[in-house]
């Protein structure tokens, strides 16, 4: 019953490079430097767009200038255009997910 609980938390770095070691029969130490050097690639190529296959894709999107509220007064203000990064899920993966 305790490994259930556990179940529906996050993951955290080391349970998933205990994991990527495990299913790749690799060092921890190797595990973590695989992981490492994905991240890093992601970070410098999000800007072109990065596709993890079967995952997903960092994308990079601009987004306009529009007018908000804040919430605290309810003022009208104007939020500038800026540049943001997004993550669109893999038709596979959502179907392995949600079925």
């Amino acid at each position: 019953m305790a490994k259930e609980k556990a179940a529906a938390k996050a993951l955290t770095k080391s349970q998933v490079v205990a994991g990527v070691a495990e299913a790749v029969e690799l060092t921890k130490k190797q595990a973590e430097a695989v992981i490492a050097a994905l991240v890093g690639m992601a970070y410098k190529n999000a800007k072109n767009s990065f596709t993890l296959p079967g995952l997903g894709k960092l994308v990079l999107v601009n987004r306009k200038a529009r007018m908000g509220r804040n919430p605290a007064t309810g003022e009208t203000i104007k939020i500038k255009a800026k540049r943001v990064v997004k993550f669109r899920v893999a038709k596979a993966c959502k179907d392995a997910i949600l079925g």
